[in-house]
């Protein structure tokens, strides 16, 4: 049992030693993870914003709070797709295809 979670963690050394190797892919699952919490975390806040646009009811302050939702959930979007982009554009310009396949030199 405990050698099939240390193969999934990425871990290539079941040996019981912990060693530098074992990082990479707590690293890779840990930024995968990361990035699916943040684009739920945006989706629910697109989701949030809508429900108090809709349930305003012309009061002008529930509904700038609720613009001020959707605009900071859209730019979080933007933000999280740039930066995945900003990552791809670095690894094709120094020839790393895959530059967010973290791997520790051996």
């Amino acid at each position: 049992m405990e050698s099939k979670l240390l193969a999934q963690a990425g871990v290539h050394n079941i040996s019981g030693i912990a060693t530098l190797k074992g990082l990479e892919g707590i690293f890779e699952n840990a930024i995968a993870a990361l990035l699916g919490l943040a684009g739920i975390v945006l989706f629910f806040m697109l989701i949030w914003g809508g429900i108090q646009f809709i349930t305003g009811g012309g009061d002008p302050k529930a509904i700038e709070q609720a613009k001020k939702t959707l605009t900071y959930a859209i730019g979080g979007m933007v933000l999280l797709a740039l930066s995945y982009l900003f990552l791809r554009f670095i690894g094709v310009f120094t020839g790393q295809l895959n530059i967010l396949n973290f791997q520790i030199a051996p």
